[in-house]
């Protein structure tokens, strides 16, 4: 099995991370002097993104307990990781102080600066991420957010007019799909997809859907959308382990069916920008970052095969309790599917500023604040 893991990770994965050490290592956390880019942030997501919103559901999806949150500020909340995700750091880019608060436990004036309303195991389908458990699809995140834009109305004194233009100016950021893959597609015992749809007929499905969510979206207020495509979830230790003596071939049709979505999901953001007034949608590249960065590493100063923390076989996630690798910085995953917060910094400064024109479509994060 390690020998699998070796040869599948190495064709997949790049060895980026150690660019990075000084960064996580100095507790340098790239925060901007003065006031926020913008006046609010929204996020939608899963996993990758959540912050908490799990916490209090009946769900296998949930990791409010250690070793999770060991380099957290504020130890377990939540957070798929050991440290920050993905958007604590955009949240810091962009210059906020605190980081955005779940939706589970935003108090009224906590909302005025954004909240979370991502969730583990959430899909883009509502039935993704059902064997998990309990989970808030982004459908329900849509309609948790229709809540809060009723909120901040009360509290601006009724003034839909004076809250529209506030929400226009503020970021929202949307990764979404992979449960659609991992915890749906690829696990036809459980569901049908596979079944029903070709791996391109199954990303035309996906990609409908999402561009009615998007919509939904934009119909409620969101003028800057950040869409994060979907990374190299085949990849994961999980995924890696879960496919056994197919191997590589397993990993591949995983991986090639994520970039079926991906290539969709970035003609859908001009498709967006050029049908909807005003709006600025913009693509995060996350699989091609995820496969760039340092094209040069010392041999053997990432570990990119293994988690971090010791998992259960069955989810993936960190046993509880347990002790953690100790030098952190030098892996790529946490758990058996989630990145370490060196990762994260690492995915989320090529998104904030990107270094390659590929990275993002048609510009990065930091350009969309300023517009």
């Amino acid at each position: 099995m390690a020998s699998i893991l070796r040869k599948v990770a190495t064709k997949t994965l790049l060895v980026y991370f150690s660019v990075l050490l000084f960064l996580v290592s100095s507790n340098m956390h790239y925060l901007v002097d003065g006031a926020p880019q913008v006046p609010c942030y929204f996020i939608f997501g899963d996993s990758l993104s959540d912050s908490g919103n799990n916490n209090w559901l009946l769900t296998l999806a949930k990791v409010n307990y250690r070793p999770y949150g060991i380099d957290f500020s504020q130890g377990p909340t939540g957070r798929f990781c050991n440290g920050r995700n993905l958007v604590d750091i955009i949240a810091e880019l962009l210059g906020f102080e605190d980081y955005i608060p779940p939706f589970a436990t935003a108090t009224k004036y906590d909302i005025t600066k954004g909240v979370n309303y991502a969730s583990g195991a959430a899909g883009i389908r509502d039935e993704s991420g059902r064997n998990q458990g309990m989970r808030i699809s982004l459908n329900k995140q849509l309609i948790n957010h229709q809540i809060i834009v009723k909120r901040l109305v009360a509290l601006r004194g009724n003034n839909g007019s004076l809250v529209a233009d506030y929400l226009n100016k503020c970021i929202y950021s949307v990764g979404m799909g992979s449960n659609d893959y991992i915890n749906n597609y690829f696990m036809p015992k459980l569901y049908q997809t596979s079944r029903l749809y070709t791996p391109e007929q199954y990303a035309d499905v996906l990609v409908q859907e999402y561009s009615q969510q998007l919509r939904t979206l934009y119909n409620s207020g969101a003028r800057k959308i950040v869409i994060f495509g979907v990374g190299t979830i085949g990849s994961t230790p999980f995924e890696v382990a879960m496919c056994g003596s197919n191997g590589t071939l397993c990993v591949d049709n995983i991986n090639n069916a994520v970039q079926l979505f991906n290539a969709r999901l970035k003609l859908l953001v001009t498709d967006l920008n050029t049908n909807l007034t005003n709006a600025k949608f913009i693509y995060i590249d996350y699989y091609g970052i995820g496969l760039s960065g340092a094209l040069s590493s010392p041999p053997g100063s990432i570990n990119y095969t293994a988690p971090c923390c010791e998992v259960d076989s069955t989810t993936g996630l960190c046993t509880a309790l347990k002790t953690p690798c100790q030098n952190r910085t030098q892996y790529a995953f946490w758990d058996a599917i989630h990145p370490t917060e060196i990762s994260n910094v690492f995915i989320a400064a090529r998104a904030y500023n990107s270094t390659s024109q590929t990275d993002v479509f048609p510009y990065d994060i930091s350009h969309l604040a300023q517009m």
